[in-house]
């Protein structure tokens, strides 16, 4: 099944057990910057997937095609 970029963020996210805080603590990624692509209503740079790849324990693919 395929997710759009904020849906697989979030269960991701939610999979590791993550709060948004804690996630923006790991990636240094303002709260507001993480519920802003998480909400889709803001794209994230290419350093920023990377970095919230790493983090999520994901490939980029996976995280940007939206494979689960």
């Amino acid at each position: 099944m395929k997710l759009q970029f904020q849906e697989q963020m979030k269960t991701l996210r939610s999979e590791k057990n993550l709060s948004i805080e804690e996630l923006s603590l790991r990636t240094q990624i303002s709260i507001e910057k993480l519920t802003a692509y998480e909400n889709g209503e803001q794209i994230p740079s290419t350093q920023t997937i990377l970095i919230l790849s790493t983090i999520l324990e994901v490939p980029v693919l996976n995280l940007i095609d939206g494979l689960h």
